[in-house]
């Protein structure tokens, strides 16, 4: 019979015992305000560990010491702010952790709403990444554990008054942290460790990104009745691509960190190279990129998405990781719809910030990375990468009659520039007092112009009857040209803040043809990158749809801008439309 109908009191669960053994205990105030010093410090020498250099050990340190104070100022518990804080900057360790070794980015508080915002990304952690998820879930569980044990234990009752002096002070000195360590560097979110300041400086542009509603800047909606209001209908996706007869094959070369040597005339250099950024009708124009010594990712997006990362505020640097499945109509999607198969040969590990979830996501399902292409290195000759992407456009030829998208991405000439790349190759560098840097950069732009040289005549040779577009363009400038843009040769690149109309941003694109007559370019003083897939489309002979006509007219209006066009609301009007179309889904 049960302890109940026998008049007995039940014995009580272990779980009953644990709690009423935590509320019949507390520690002595003295007690809580040394295992809280403790706490304290070991915070301290973690971040001293990890967080890079002092100014952003202090921005840690006192905003993590703000939450604490804040929390003491709701609770007047020293021991139980200063756990449940401790948990917190463990919890952000982890998952920072965690996230980088599998998708190389760091966490960022948009992680919070992105990743939890919808079934679909939900899905993906549950289906991909289910131990994490599960194991996450137990760590924020354990920061509610943690606090309400310690919060039974805590003998402390600090003054609200006082809490508030120690939180305003610790806020100051984050807020001076934050001023003392300056921008966030483009690359803090891949490959540094400072993973807890990171997240926290994260909050500013994901509190914006929250409060306009969209990523994407953008006139606001609501019919006529509002200032650049979407007075226009919606962008229709094109339901099919007709074309009188076979496109031509395209090929897309990311020339890494290639700029061409004409923009500086006074540097010393062999002008035999210059042919190799003209296009087909003699002339060398001018790209404008948005990211300089780094970030390819960004010109990346530019081109496949068709819109500038700029309009992306703060969070421009995540947009390939944030904008996965979330964007149509981009150059790979309307490639084949017409058909095209597509593929990528890229030199890094296909996961290299994610970059396969978003290739897959914008119609780039076939990666060959470094691993596929059997690279030694991440850096090899140019030649390489040709040769990997000559042999499959070879096998595609000879099987199937569809057309082939082939980028390809090259990376003889990224940095560093401190030692000689390929230094048996004899090939001309900068003339005498050049800068060593530069010297050696240009050797392997010499080196880049002998292997596109190499490329052209073997597409001639191999495919006789193959008609062929071909597109180049720099992605960036190299670290390299830091000297030649008006700064010091000691200055870190990554810490340059380079003003949006300064050379250090032009680069180049070139259109040539193999058995192939490019249509006639438009020619602009330079123009922005978001332009160039719809330059591709149209300069391959193929229907533009609604959104590329419209990108097209605002080429011609703006004068090859786009972010500094001088007519912005045009720009913002288009974000708009874009927004209403789903062509963006941009939250």
């Amino acid at each position: 019979m049960s302890d109940e109908l026998l008049g007995r009191t039940p014995e009580p669960s272990l779980i009953q015992r644990s709690l009423r053994a935590v509320r019949s205990r507390s520690f002595s105030a003295l007690e809580c305000l040394v295992a809280a010093a403790v706490l304290v410090a070991g915070l301290g020498w973690f971040f001293w560990q990890t967080e890079g250099y002092p100014t952003n050990i202090l921005f840690t340190f006192a905003i993590t010491m703000a939450i604490a104070a804040f929390l003491t100022i709701l609770t007047r518990r020293v021991l139980f702010a200063v756990t449940v804080s401790t948990a917190i900057v463990a919890t952000i360790s982890w998952s920072a952790g965690v996230k980088r070794a599998t998708m190389n980015m760091v966490a960022h508080a948009y992680d919070l709403f992105f990743y939890l915002s919808s079934w679909s990304t939900v899905s993906f952690l549950w289906n991909d990444h289910r131990g994490l998820l599960l194991t996450f879930s137990a760590a924020v569980l354990g920061i509610f554990a943690a606090g309400f044990v310690t919060y039974r234990l805590d003998a402390t009752r600090i003054a609200r008054s006082h809490a508030l002096v120690a939180f305003a002070v610790f806020a100051a000195l984050g807020a001076y942290g934050a001023y003392a360590k300056g921008e966030r560097r483009h690359m803090q979110f891949y490959f540094s460790n400072m993973y807890v300041s990171s997240f926290y400086a994260s909050w500013g542009e994901t509190l914006e990104t929250l409060w306009n509603g969209t990523m994407l800047e953008a006139a606001p909606g609501g019919g006529p009745g509002k200032a650049y209001a979407s007075i226009n209908l919606p962008f229709k996706l094109p339901a099919s691509c007709d074309t009188r007869e076979k496109p031509p094959h395209i090929v897309l070369i990311h020339q890494e960190s290639i700029v061409q040597p004409g923009l500086f005339p006074k540097l010393d250099y062999d002008r035999s190279v210059d042919p190799m950024f003209k296009s087909q009708d003699g002339v060398t124009r001018k790209l404008r990129v948005e990211t300089y010594g780094g970030a390819s990712w960004l010109t990346e997006f530019s081109i496949l998405a068709g819109v500038s990362t700029q309009a992306f505020g703060g969070m421009r640097q995540f947009v390939q990781t944030f904008m996965v499945n979330k964007l149509k109509d981009t150059l790979p999607q309307a490639l084949e719809q017409c058909g095209y198969r597509n593929v990528v040969f890229y030199p890094m590990l296909k996961n290299f910030v994610s970059n396969d979830r978003f290739y897959n996501s914008v119609g780039l399902k076939e990666i060959f990375d470094l691993k596929a292409q059997g690279a030694k290195t991440a850096q090899e000759r140019d030649k390489f990468y040709y040769g990997n992407a000559l042999a499959e456009m070879e096998r595609h030829v000879g099987s199937s009659q569809k057309p082939m998208f082939t980028y390809i991405q090259t990376m003889s000439a990224h940095w560093p520039y401190d030692y000689p790349f390929e230094p048996t190759v004899e090939v001309a560098g900068g003339g005498p007092g050049t800068n060593p840097e530069v010297h050696e950069y240009l050797r392997r732009v010499s080196m880049a112009k002998m292997d596109y040289d190499w490329l052209k005549g073997e597409l001639q040779r191999r495919f006789p009857n193959e008609r062929i577009l071909i597109v180049h363009y720099g992605d960036h400038h190299p670290s390299a040209t830091r000297t030649l843009v008006g700064y010091g040769e000691d200055v870190d690149f990554e810490a340059l803040e380079v003003e949006a109309n300064s050379p250090a941003f032009l680069t180049y694109f070139a259109v040539d043809g193999i058995n192939y007559k490019v249509p006639p370019l438009a020619n602009h003083d330079a123009t922005d990158i978001p332009y160039l897939g719809m330059i591709i489309q149209d300069a391959a002979g193929l229907p533009l749809s609604e959104a590329n006509q419209e990108r097209k007219r605002l080429m011609a209006l703006c004068d090859g801008r786009y972010n500094s066009c001088k007519k912005r609301h045009e720009i913002l009007s288009f974000h708009r439309r874009l927004i209403d179309s789903q062509i963006i889904i941009s939250r």
